[in-house]
């Protein structure tokens, strides 16, 4: 739904072009804010909003777009920030927590331990004992290795596994 890519005249040496669609770009502005204010409580009807369409048709567009839910993406951009926060400062959990939107440290400690699969202070001091001591990883390597996982029917992106498998 992204895109819709056009085919040059036959013999033609020209780059291929990409068009995004109206609707396509309404979810992409949606997205946007949410990466601008995800330490701030969203609701989806304000995101239908700014993609101008009603509440069912953004979560279900948004879904065949991007290949997860607002509500998901949102959880996922929170628990970037909050891995990167626990990993670059010595800030309290709980402030942490607060800080990339949370409004429960209960809730954020029991996602941030079923996607990530340790909890944050877990993570935190494996951070410091393990990957923090073996020298300079450049920061998309880590961006990628520690980006939180769903389910792998989730992912509509085609990306390989860990393991290089596509």
């Amino acid at each position: 739904m992204l895109s819709t890519p056009t085919q040059p005249p036959s013999g033609a040496n020209v780059a291929r072009v990409v068009r995004i669609d109206a609707a396509s770009r309404r979810m992409l502005r949606a997205r946007d804010k949410m990466d601008r204010s995800y330490d701030k409580p969203l609701d989806v009807a304000a995101l239908a909003q700014v993609a101008l369409t009603s509440e069912a048709h953004f979560i279900r567009t948004f879904k065949e777009t991007f290949g997860e839910t607002p509500h998901r993406y949102l959880q996922r951009r929170r628990l970037e920030r909050a891995m990167a926060l626990l990993r670059e400062s010595e800030r309290p959990v709980t402030e942490i927590c607060l800080d990339v939107g949370f409004t429960s440290l209960g809730s954020f400690s029991r996602t941030f331990t079923h996607v990530i699969g340790m909890s944050p202070t877990a993570y935190r001091e494996a951070w410091r004992t393990g990957a923090g001591t073996a020298g300079y990883v450049p920061t998309c390597v880590v961006m990628s290795w520690t980006r939180p996982m769903g389910e792998p029917q989730d992912s509509s992106f085609g990306e390989a596994d860990r393991n290089g498998s596509p």
